[in-house]
């Protein structure tokens, strides 16, 4: 049975190579003291893993050594990254980090309990030669008082998935993450007191911690449906931003889908008496690495999406 550390097949070296060209050409690099590359990426179901460079027939789950080494390479290319559906076994995530090597941290929550959560936790990887941990590390819970104040479409119990923060530092900046993975539900509407509530609870603390000299971030997977739609007016609603290029029909989420909106990365520009982020944005996408990955096997995208994700990654680029 092979490692993840053992010598790959040459012909997955060699389609390797060919991803590393790619993602050199499509990610901006990392430059000392210069800039800070923040992402999320909601890597479908990613727990377990078959232990072969290939998986094949009845083999389960699909996701093999091969497709790790896919995912841990287009993760090394960022500082931070937030990451959704990380499963109560962490197989393919503990792979992904030995690939990403010892300079990489890693913090994650417990399993959310409950049918709703999936069985999901959330997790931050993060290149520690460039980023460090500040000293925070929360899980947001609403208190009871303040469930239901808002009206008919206000949180009327906790999140199904709790969002997860913590503070990253990187010379003179310091910044706090906000993840989260909003319940999906069987209508839109069900989406939007989770929203809300996230929305309203970030301006708070945004104020908060401005006086302290720190900048807040929400990313993850917002299941956002459109860009525009009520879902994305009411993430907005609070003053949160998201930059325009960010919001161009080209950066997509889905490999399904190219009009959804689901993941987001957003803070707070000045407006409704929220302070603006101090660290200067200087660019962001997507990374569309359908094509790019598993080439020489006759995978369909429902396929593709076990190995890989059904989610594309987003970043962006921070000036420091």
């Amino acid at each position: 049975m092979p490692l993840i550390t053992d010598r790959p097949l040459k012909s997955i070296s060699q389609e390797l190579e060919l991803l590393q060209q790619d993602l050199n050409i499509k990610i901006p690099p990392k430059k000392f003291d210069r800039n800070i590359l923040i992402a999320t990426w909601n890597i479908r179901a990613f727990g377990d893993l078959t232990r072969k460079w290939i998986s094949k027939g009845k083999d389960s789950p699909k996701r093999d050594l091969h497709s790790v080494l896919c995912i841990a390479e287009i993760l090394s290319r960022f500082d931070v990254i937030a990451i959704q559906e990380v499963k109560s076994n962490i197989r393919a995530l503990r792979d992904t980090m030995k690939i990403l090597g010892n300079h990489w941290g890693l913090i994650l929550t417990d399993v959310t309990r409950g049918s709703a959560g999936n069985g999901e936790r959330m997790a931050y990887l993060f290149d520690t030669r460039r980023v460090q941990l500040s000293g925070l590390a929360c899980e947001l819970v609403v208190p009871k008082e303040e469930l239901g104040k808002i009206g008919e479409d206000a949180l009327q119990e906790q999140f199904v998935r709790t969002p997860y923060a913590v503070g990253f530092r990187s010379r003179h900046q310091t910044f706090i993450l906000v993840t989260l993975h909003i319940k999906y539900g069987k209508k839109a509407k069900q989406r939007k007191p989770e929203l809300k509530a996230i929305a309203h609870w970030l301006a708070d603390w945004a104020k908060d911690v401005s006086d302290y000299n720190q900048n807040l971030i929400a990313l993850g997977d917002f299941n956002i449906d459109k860009r525009g739609d009520l879902l994305d007016q009411t993430f907005l609603s609070e003053g949160l931003f998201v930059p325009e290029v960010l919001q161009n029909e080209e950066v997509t989420r889905s490999i399904f889908d190219e009009t959804k909106y689901y993941d987001q990365i957003a803070w707070f520009n000045g407006d409704n008496g929220v302070p603006e982020l101090s660290m200067e944005f200087l660019n962001g996408g997507n990374y569309d690495f359908v094509g790019k990955v598993l080439q020489n096997r006759p995978l369909t995208k429902q396929q593709l999406s076990f190995h890989m994700s059904d989610h594309y990654p987003l970043w962006a680029e921070f000036g420091l």
